[in-house]
């Protein structure tokens, strides 16, 4: 039991770091954030974003 949730922990720990290297956490903020809107209205979007 302990080997397979040290083995859980090592996994886990190995998938955030493959993902934290590869910036997937930084295009996903990128992506949503509000100054990136396709199609937007400019300063609208902002303030109704927010």
């Amino acid at each position: 039991m302990v080997t397979a949730a040290f083995l859980c922990v090592i996994v886990a720990g190995a998938a955030l770091w493959r993902a934290l290297s590869s910036e997937l956490f930084v295009a996903h903020g990128l992506a949503s954030a509000s100054h990136h809107l396709a199609g937007a209205a400019g300063w609208i979007a902002d303030v109704l974003v927010f």
